[in-house]
């Protein structure tokens, strides 16, 4: 297939200011996820502010859904036009959306700044990991890489300090301008440090793959957002046509891209066992891993008698397992081989999700806190260990491409994660809590489903609230259950990429590599 940029035009090194780049890279990483978890921790106030309670999870299902949308697209733009001025370009659509979201006096207006957001977002992570692996050898970037995802650590710990800063002491508005000066500040650090060649072949631009692709993945992503904010079941016939719509839509998606000359996802990289592999496993990670951990908060407070604050932190400990992993993953992938890394790994979460189906009643926080540490030790492995084959595995003019849809798969094993096991817990729960009949009070005997999705009362016996926590129990045991089951198909998923230590390619074997194509 003949690409529209033949030349593999790389970044003249010898002129990059790498430690500007990464300080502009990191900051725009940090300010990007930390957006996420403050405004999660403000919602109630800017719900009380805005009203639209309605509204409350679509805050961050639209940002979600664009990001999703056109996370592969920029990365297709970056290989055509350059890292650096899509990377920019993303990062002016985050501050316009932060500007747009600070200056809210509604709730639809804050739905279009995040929006716009979200488009900025789903290029700063991908081509982020796309610029760093362009300014260093494969030995250095496993280092740097390795180091890069436990940088994420950061937003989670700071962003609930930090909304609630800004909400009691300031102002809600602010956790959205507070991004202003951050976001140009590494916009200037990255357009001072970073030189590309500039592109001087035409460029032939997909429209036709691009918007089936926004399509197709709208349609599929806004059902199980459906499903959560709006109280509709995935039987309904909306949800079954915006599926079929969805469906057909990824048909005609793959059809136009069979027949253009630069498709937007060119469809040669499914052939490469490897992405293809990684594709499933973070899909498949993603399914377990948020759609089990998204509700542990609501067990935390009802059934383990934390405050918010405290069931916020206490998932904590799983990134410091991650950290630890992450780190001697970057140093091991060049020295042995990446198959056995990943399998050994994911042994961690098949143990630490076996734990957690089996949480009683009388397990400790402490025990909680060590089997996060458990299964975070096994997902080390995915912060920058996957991007790295992902980077070896294909030529370069497709690394931005490459790295944007290897997320988007993780970002919709998440979504669908979330949705499916929150009505997995939730219709569990129910029959539970139902199962006591008479036994229950009066006050809360008509009103099961409020109990379930509310939490327990604080005026019940001793007794009684001891066997609703242990229903509480049970129901989670479930999801946890089917979660343990998503870490063995991950770690056999593992078993399938290739035998090999990752090694820079020679120059001969690039050219072999094209060709073949």
């Amino acid at each position: 297939m003949e690409s529209a940029l033949p030349n593999k035009e790389k970044m003249p090194l010898e002129k990059n200011n790498k430690v500007l780049v990464m300080v502009g890279l990191i900051i725009g990483l940090i300010f990007s996820e930390l957006d996420e978890t403050v405004v999660n921790t403000a919602m109630p106030s800017i719900i009380r502010d805005l009203g639209g309670l309605s509204m409350y999870g679509w805050v961050g299902g639209v940002y979600m859904l664009t990001m999703s949308a056109f996370m592969p697209i920029l990365g297709k733009l970056a290989d055509l036009y350059g890292r650096k001025k899509i990377y920019l370009t993303c990062m002016a659509f985050f501050i316009g959306g932060s500007i747009i979201c600070g200056l809210s006096n509604s709730m639809t207006l804050l739905l279009v700044g995040r929006s716009i957001q979200g488009i900025g977002a789903g290029g700063l992570m991908p081509l982020a990991m796309a610029i760093s692996s362009d300014l260093f050898p494969l030995e250095q970037r496993a280092k740097v890489q390795g180091l890069m995802g436990p940088i994420m650590f950061i937003p989670m710990l700071l962003g609930p300090l930090m909304g609630g800063y800004f909400v009691d002491e300031i102002s809600w508005h602010w956790i959205f301008f507070i991004n202003i000066p951050v976001g140009v500040l590494a916009a200037i650090f990255l357009a001072g440090g970073l030189r590309e060649l500039k592109k001087t072949q035409k460029v032939v631009i997909d429209w036709a793959g691009a918007f089936l692709l926004v399509a197709a993945i709208v349609s599929l992503l806004i059902t199980p957002v459906l499903v959560e904010n709006e109280g509709y079941a995935w039987s309904s016939p909306l949800i079954l046509t915006l599926l079929c719509l969805g469906a057909v839509l990824i048909g005609l998606f793959i059809w136009v891209e069979s027949k253009v000359q630069e498709p937007i996802v060119p469809l040669h990289l499914f052939k490469n066992r490897n992405i293809l592999v990684l594709s499933l496993l973070v899909f498949t990670v993603g399914i377990g891993l948020m759609g089990s951990f998204s509700s542990f908060p609501f067990l935390a407070q009802n059934v383990l008698g934390l405050t918010p604050t405290e069931s916020g932190y206490i998932t904590l400990p799983m990134m410091v397992g991650a950290v630890v992993s992450s780190m001697i993953c970057g140093f091991l992938l060049t020295k042995v081989r990446y198959r056995e890394l990943f399998a050994i790994a994911f042994i961690a979460p098949i143990v630490g999700f076996y734990l957690f189906a089996h949480l009683t009643i009388d397990t400790s926080i402490v025990q909680i806190i060590i089997f996060f540490v458990i299964t975070g030790l096994g997902l080390g492995v995915m912060f920058g260990g996957d991007n790295l084959i992902i980077q070896e595995s294909v030529e370069s003019e497709h690394k931005g491409i490459a790295l944007s849809t290897v997320p988007l798969f993780q970002t919709i094993g998440a979504t669908v994660g979330v949705s499916v096991f929150g009505s997995l817990l939730s219709s569990s729960l129910t029959n539970k809590l139902e199962s006591l009949g008479t036994s229950l009070p009066e006050s809360i005997a008509g009103n099961i489903k409020n109990l379930a999705a509310g939490g327990i009362p604080n005026d019940l016996s001793p007794n009684m609230l001891i066997q609703i926590k242990t229903l509480f129990i049970e129901s989670f045991q479930h999801i946890y259950l089917y979660a343990f089951a998503c870490m063995i198909i991950a770690f056999v998923l593992c078993l399938f990429l290739k035998k090999e230590v990752l090694s820079p390619k020679t120059e001969i074997e690039e050219k072999q590599e094209a060709d073949s194509l």
